[in-house]
């Protein structure tokens, strides 16, 4: 069974879509405008085919045009399965909603038919005994996208911050920057194996040229250096709400001295509690 599930609700502009995609980033199984009648198949089809602890968080409001009759019968039937449901509510002043329609240029969902005014209004009544029930209610009109998503973690609770995700890719200068870099090193000032008879040959993900890039001098002072930076750097990029970063390691074709440090970077990389993966996305070339 799923661990959580958490139904995403509230005003049209109050954020609900911020909501979302933190708590997807946070490992959330997130489903946006599914049809009501449909919520307890889906829970018992994620029951079977989910990860037992994968927690889930559905994104309900009145663009579901039965979400309001149905939906506590339809939360009594998922109770009397077994299933704990949270639901977090978000709101915002009418002018604040007013002015972010105003901006966006978006359509209401209730005012199809009239002003923006009175589908706030609108829904603003119809929505009155969900929120009444609600696990947590967060207004959102003096927050920024930030700070809405900082209050979002704060409900989740900090034991289900999902870790920092961080890609270090290798590539090779010759075939062009990786246009998905965040933070991108040149690697060009150490030997290059390429100019060795037996090495040429291999590539950084053969032990051999590992060990001469890795034995240099310039290469030991390379990586205590950039160690240092994202041992800086990373909590900072987390506290700013980043959820994934990719490091790229260039070198001219991409297959000996980039690939030996992004290596030796995934076997020793120097922050804690990050999930690290590695790619070359330059290796076989050449």
């Amino acid at each position: 069974m799923s661990k959580r599930l958490v139904i995403i609700s509230g005003l049209s502009g109050s954020g609900k879509s911020t909501a979302a995609r933190a708590m997807e980033d946070q490992g959330f199984f997130v489903v946006d405008n599914l049809p009501l009648v449909m919520l307890p198949d889906f829970m018992q089809r994620a029951r079977q085919e989910l990860c037992q602890h994968t927690d889930v968080a559905v994104v309900i409001d009145v663009r579901n045009r039965t979400f309001l009759t149905d939906h506590a019968g339809t939360f009594e039937q998922l109770q009397a399965a077994g299933h704990q449901i949270e639901i977090l509510f978000f709101e915002a002043d009418d002018d604040e909603l007013l002015r972010r329609y105003s901006e966006t240029r978006r359509t209401h969902p209730l005012a199809l038919v009239g002003t923006v005014q009175e589908g706030v209004a609108n829904e603003r009544g119809q929505l009155q005994l969900l929120r009444d029930a609600a696990t947590r209610v967060i207004d959102s009109t003096n927050l920024n996208v930030r700070q809405l998503r900082d209050l979002v973690l704060e409900y989740l609770g900090t034991e289900n911050l999902a870790r920092l995700i961080v890609n270090i890719e290798s590539f090779g200068y010759r075939y062009g920057l990786p246009l998905a870099a965040d933070l991108v090193f040149d690697v060009r000032f150490l030997s290059n194996p390429h100019y060795m008879p037996e090495l040429q040959p291999l590539t950084g993900l053969d032990s051999q040229v590992r060990d001469y890039v890795l034995t240099q001098p310039e290469a030991r002072d390379f990586r205590y250096h950039l160690d240092n930076l994202l041992t800086f750097l990373l909590p900072h990029y987390r506290k700013e709400g980043k959820s994934y970063l990719t490091i790229g390691i260039g070198c001219t074709g991409g297959r000996h001295r980039s690939v030996s440090i992004v290596e030796d970077m995934y076997q020793h990389f120097p922050v804690a509690d990050v999930i690290v993966q590695s790619s070359h996305r330059d290796v076989t070339k050449g």
